[in-house]
């Protein structure tokens, strides 16, 4: 009396009826794990450059305050030796985000290469695509047609 519909047997029937390019798939997720792997080289480069200017910066930093607490003849030399320190810190602070700004702009012009790439390449599978579709679609009503 009563039968239990055959839910295999439907969604194969709806599987089937929407097929699955799975060359395309595949070549949309090396396309996707390129750019990543591109985007990430880009931060990693970025990530090390901005290490290595505040690993400098430290650096001189500290010789500089090394300078500045050695022991001195006079107490009119403790405030130039604070005066000499604040003047050079002030001017490597400025060039030090000079170069923050240098790598932040190389960064920004690399990922929008890479962005305009990725869409140019996009555009031309979407163009390849879509000219298949139609090509297949023809070839089905020619078929239709010519019974």
């Amino acid at each position: 009396m009563t039968k239990t519909p055959d839910m295999t047997a439907m969604f194969k029937d709806v599987m089937g009826a929407f097929p699955v390019d799975n060359a395309a798939m595949q070549d949309a997720f090396k396309n996707t794990a390129s750019l990543n792997e591109k985007l990430s080289g880009v931060a990693f480069d970025a990530a090390e450059k901005s290490a290595d200017i505040s690993s400098t910066w430290t650096k001189e930093t500290l010789a500089r305050m090394t300078e500045m607490t050695k022991v001195k003849a006079e107490p009119a030399d403790y405030a130039k030796a604070m005066t000499e320190f604040a003047s050079a810190s002030a001017e490597a602070a400025a060039e030090h985000m000079a170069a923050f700004a240098e790598v932040a702009k190389k960064v920004q012009m690399e990922t929008v290469e890479l962005m305009m790439a990725a869409g140019k390449d996009m555009q031309n599978e979407a163009t390849a695509v879509a000219t298949k579709t139609a090509e297949n679609a023809q070839a089905a009503a020619k078929k239709a047609t010519s019974k």
